[in-house]
């Protein structure tokens, strides 16, 4: 069997910075004969997952909304897998999969046919990768196809009139403490993301993190010195580990995740089972935790550093001095700062990783996306949410408590979805 790493180059994988007919259609020329090992590479759910990742990018989706349709693929992958292997609850109804079937031709098929659905103009590249993938197949194949099948269109059916791309206009602020574009003409990213139907929680009121502090506070002043001072362009008191670290954390951070989750699998010799399982309470847990944060970003709209620095003479405190000319390190994505994307994805991450396997001896390893900057490990679950709240200061993007709730929400939310869904079972046939 090819190693991981060398099944991971072979499904043409480029990691990104950033439908209506049917799919119960099986990829041609892919019913072949029998063989006499049923394929159940755990790798086939990284794989997919890295597609899906690219896939995503490839269509234009940002990091934000990538996470919703990663968490259709990873749902209907766990599902498809589950009828092959049982061993877990399914998110959805699904009926078993004839013994036999092959779970690695179950989780390609469901993850193929979620995003050939979604994403047609990838259909062609898509195919290619399915087609790659079942090749080694035999015995089980076509069982583990038909699982797949249902797998994703019930995940298909389920999300129709979601609220996805729903028109909502959100207008610039025009008092102080409003949020603005950082670059003029944008429009808010993706502002129905707040009003999806969740995947998992029965809806976002319930870990509601609380509020920004207010302009007039100590408090305030305190958080808006510490970003002034760390997190400027030019001129700033970042030192150069400060600097790398927050460069580190700069990019994608989704598929960061999901790539040191598939390595800790892997070291962890997790099966097919349990692996599927772990990718899709990570994706969902995510897609919810930044559905609460998306919310969050309608109620407060409150202002990015960038724009709250050069109009501190507006707000009312006298603790907080302007600068008309301060920029951040890197520009400020379309989307207010309270509370923050990045910090809701690092504390679902770490809180899925130790829901499954542990908060202690756990050591992740995550890549870096940017060029000459070196991946990172981490012994301490703790240490990764700390410094991933620090980089996005550094980088002049959000302030203190903004990363804080947003990290704790990304915790309660997975802790929450962990503790209610896809949990073990005792029905196993293999």
């Amino acid at each position: 069997m090819k190693s991981r790493t060398q099944r991971l180059l072979a499904a043409s994988i480029t990691v990104a910075a950033c439908a209506t007919t049917s799919v119960l259609v099986a990829a041609p020329g892919l019913a072949g004969g029998p063989s006499a090992v049923v394929a159940d590479d755990p790798g086939v759910v990284e794989r997919w997952s890295v597609i899906a990742t690219r896939t995503i990018a490839d269509n234009g989706h940002r990091p934000p909304v990538s996470t919703l349709y990663t968490a259709f693929a990873s749902l209907a992958v766990h599902d498809a897998v589950a009828a092959v292997e049982g061993g877990f609850e399914t998110y959805a109804d699904q009926p078993r999969a004839r013994k036999g079937s092959s779970s690695e031709a179950a989780a390609a098929t469901a993850a193929y046919e979620v995003l050939r659905h979604y994403f047609p103009a990838s259909a062609t590249t898509l195919h290619a990768d399915y087609t790659n993938e079942l090749a080694d197949v035999g015995a089980g194949r076509d069982g583990g196809v038909a699982a797949g099948q249902v797998a994703a269109e019930t995940i298909i059916e389920m999300r129709e009139g979601d609220g996805r791309d729903a028109a909502v206009t959100v207008p610039p602020g025009d008092e102080p403490g409003e949020w603005v574009p950082t670059t003029p003409g944008m429009e808010m990213y993706a502002p129905w993301l707040g009003g999806v139907t969740p995947l998992l929680i029965r809806d976002v009121d319930r870990f509601d993190p609380g509020s920004p502090p207010d302009l007039d506070s100590r408090r305030y002043a305190r958080e808006f010195d510490e970003v002034k001072a760390y997190g400027a362009k030019t001129g700033s008191a970042r030192t150069e580990e400060q600097t790398a670290t927050a460069l580190f954390w700069s990019v994608n951070v989704v598929v960061q995740v999901q790539r040191a989750l598939g390595d800790l699998a892997d070291r962890r010799d997790l099966d097919i089972a349990e692996t599927a399982r772990a990718f899709a309470l990570l994706d969902a847990a995510t897609a919810d935790a930044l559905m609460v944060t998306w919310d969050q970003k309608l109620e407060h709209r409150f202002w990015r550093p960038q724009t709250a620095i050069r109009q501190a003479g507006d707000d009312d405190n006298p603790r907080t001095a302007p600068d008309p000319s301060w920029e951040s390190l890197v520009p400020a994505p379309p989307y207010p700062d309270y509370t923050s994307g990045h910090a809701t994805i690092i504390g679902a991450a770490t809180e899925t990783v130790a829901e499954v396997f542990g908060r202690k001896h756990v050591v992740l390893n995550v890549p870096s996306l940017t060029d000459g900057v070196d991946g990172r490990s981490y012994a301490s679950l703790r240490a990764l949410d700390r410094e991933g709240m620090d980089a996005r200061i550094w980088l002049g993007l959000h302030f203190r408590t903004a990363m804080e709730d947003a990290n704790a929400t990304g915790h309660r939310v997975a802790d929450w979805v962990a503790d209610r869904y896809l949990e073990p079972t005792r029905h196993d046939h293999r």
